[in-house]
């Protein structure tokens, strides 16, 4: 089975431009997608990482601009409907989230995203395409029940748990322990609670 890790390298993570300019932007992605590659290859899996522009990474990175739908969709094609895809911003992840992503012997698993996303997903049936757009997770649930696929949940807070928002720093610097979490160390950032909730500071 083909492991895709998609990845934005033209201009990644902007809704934290609030707090990283462009090129932090661009350097905390790598440092998450470096963290995700590594596990994934201390689970047994050798990923394959495509990505929209030029980007540092551990392994080798093919430049492909399409969206995430037709791209992934166009990798369903090719594959006959063998591929896992993998997000980049997934800091938190785990070798035993890993092998939990792979182990139900299912047509379609699915990890959900906070806020309704899907942040992994493995294919093992050949009518199965994605759509990424909106409560993606509800629709790849739904797109399973069309073609009458066997489907899997994983429920784990390292897959469910990706970096979008600068209140989602917090759970890199708390729970984090890879590329991620020493970047933004480096940079300056460190938790802090304030009105009984957990957030972020900037040195």
């Amino acid at each position: 089975m083909r492991v895709v890790v998609p990845v934005s390298g033209s201009d990644p993570k902007t809704r934290l431009a609030a707090v990283l300019d462009t090129d932090e932007r661009l350097l905390f992605a790598e440092a998450m997608l470096g963290d995700v590659v590594e596990t994934l290859a201390a689970a047994g899996y050798t990923p394959d990482v495509v990505a929209t522009g030029p980007i540092d990474c551990p392994v080798p990175v093919t430049v492909d601009d399409r969206g995430l739908d037709p791209l992934v969709n166009g990798l369903l094609d090719d594959t006959g409907g063998d591929l896992a895809v993998v997000m980049a911003d997934l800091p938190l992840l785990t070798t035993e989230a890993v092998q939990r992503l792979f182990a139900p012997d299912t047509d379609v698993v699915l990890a959900p995203g906070r806020g309704g996303g899907t942040n992994a997903v493995v294919v093992r049936h050949p009518e199965f395409r994605v759509d990424y757009h909106g409560a993606s997770i509800r629709d790849h649930r739904r797109i399973a029940r069309e073609i009458g696929a066997d489907l899997a949940e994983i429920d784990s807070r390292r897959l469910a748990t990706d970096i979008d928002e600068p209140g989602d720093l917090a759970e890199v610097l708390l729970h984090g322990d890879g590329r991620a979490a020493d970047w933004l160390a480096d940079a300056g950032f460190e938790v802090v609670a304030e009105d009984g909730r957990v957030g972020v500071t900037r040195n």
